[in-house]
This record gives C-alpha cells, sequence and structure tokens, in this order.
C-alpha cells in the first residue's frame, strides 16, 4: 500500500508539473497587454521541458550507480519519463517536417 500511495503521489506532482498555466500573462488572451508567445517561444519551452525531463533521469540515474538513490522504481519511472517526452518530440518534428515539405510542393 506505501508503493502505491508513493506512486499516487508522484503521478500527481508530474501533472501538476505538466499542467498548462492558465494566467492571463501565460495564454496571452486579448486585453491583457501582453501578446500571445509566438510559435518558436512555445517549441522552445516544450524542448527546454524535454531536456529538463532527461537531465533529471540521467542525475536520478547516475545517483543510483553511486549508490545515493536506492529507490529503483524512481529511476526507471525518471527514465521512462523520459524516453516518452523524447519519442513525442521526435513525432512532433517528424509532422512539422511533413507539413513544411507539403506545403513546399504546393503550387502557386
Amino acid at each position: 500500500m506505501d508503493m502505491r500511495r508513493q506512486i499516487i503521489a508522484r503521478s500527481e506532482t508530474l501533472r501538476a508539473i505538466h499542467a498548462p498555466q492558465t494566467t492571463a500573462a501565460a495564454t496571452g488572451t486579448p486585453g491583457s497587454g501582453t501578446p500571445a508567445p509566438g510559435f518558436a517561444d512555445t517549441l522552445k519551452s516544450a524542448l527546454d521541458g524535454v531536456n529538463a525531463v532527461q537531465t533529471r533521469a540521467e542525475n536520478l540515474s547516475v545517483a543510483y550507480q553511486k549508490g545515493e538513490v536506492t529507490d529503483v522504481a524512481q529511476v526507471m519511472l525518471a527514465r521512462q519519463e523520459a524516453g516518452i517526452a523524447f519519442e513525442a518530440t521526435m513525432q512532433v518534428r517528424n509532422k512539422l517536417l511533413n507539413a513544411y515539405q507539403d506545403i513546399m510542393r504546393m503550387g502557386v
């Protein structure tokens, strides 16, 4: 039961970290005085997030190898999360590349 509570707590923490922010400044709603973030900014923040997840997984792996972290489930969860984040990033990249190629093939 204790392990189940830990998994649920980690799941809730991950949801809180990855939840979209709903403030007017973050969404760039009309009348808020701030422009909506551009495509480049959105892409950069997403890539920074993936990089942070991969860095965390690497740090946990190194700490486990040194004996500083003894919870192998925590290490494996972080590695799986990093792998999934990377795969999702690759899928988005592939879709963007296909869209770009389709636009370039269009006749004027």
